[in-house]
């Protein structure tokens, strides 16, 4: 694409990611056969919360993949950063659902979330395709982790949003992997440590607006 074609396309992926204008193009992992558990109040607030938490995650998974690709003039790179993002367009599905069936939001400051992640995304990029896939890896580390970690905090009668956590953990894990195998560079432990501080931030917001 020219790179006109290629603004138009990050237009196009912002609006949509924060209208909600997408679809999954994979059956949500949820089994159709297995019976739904009735939550109570104080389950459902924190299934919400968490789920909420994840939706904001993949917004910024698509900006970050959006911006990526973007910054990038590698055709190849630019196929698997394409591909790694439709499979997260699906996770965003796959939570905003969820959060509907729990009668519960979205986060509130989703553009703000978008816009903070879209740069981030654009400078790691620019500064050249072993950094962009050696960030990509060390985001898809620490968000398996921090999924990890809500599968243990979950109610353990909310299949449901269990059954998605897994499958973008295990999804998250390969994006990582394939980040890896296609020339990723160990980021510094200081830039390390500044992702994770960031992401608790942004973890901690998401819960409650």
């Amino acid at each position: 694409m020219s790179q006109v074609d290629q603004l138009l396309a990050c237009a196009d992926n912002a609006l949509r990611t924060l209208s909600g204008a997408y679809t999954a193009s994979r059956n949500c992992p949820v089994a159709a056969h297995e019976p739904a558990v009735p939550l109570d109040e104080a389950q459902r607030r924190l299934s919400g919360a968490l789920m909420r938490v994840n939706h904001v995650g993949e917004v910024c998974a698509q900006a970050l993949y959006n911006a990526q690709t973007l910054a990038t003039r590698d055709a190849a790179l630019q196929r698997q950063f394409d591909a790694a993002a439709r499979e997260e367009s699906d996770h965003l599905a796959w939570t905003r659902r969820r959060l509907h069936e729990l009668g519960d939001r979205t986060s509130a400051l989703n553009p703000l979330w978008y816009a903070g992640a879209f740069g981030i995304g654009l400078l790691a990029g620019r500064l050249g395709q072993a950094v962009s896939l050696g960030f990509v890896a060390e985001t898809e580390r620490q968000v398996e982790q921090h999924l990890q970690s809500h599968l243990e905090r979950l109610p353990a009668d909310d299949h449901a949003s269990k059954a998605i956590v897994m499958q973008m953990k295990a999804d998250e894990a390969r994006h990582a992997c394939d980040a890896r195998q296609a020339g990723a560079t160990e980021l510094p432990a200081a830039v390390r440590l500044a992702m994770r501080l960031a992401a608790k931030v942004m973890t901690r917001t998401a819960h409650y607006v």
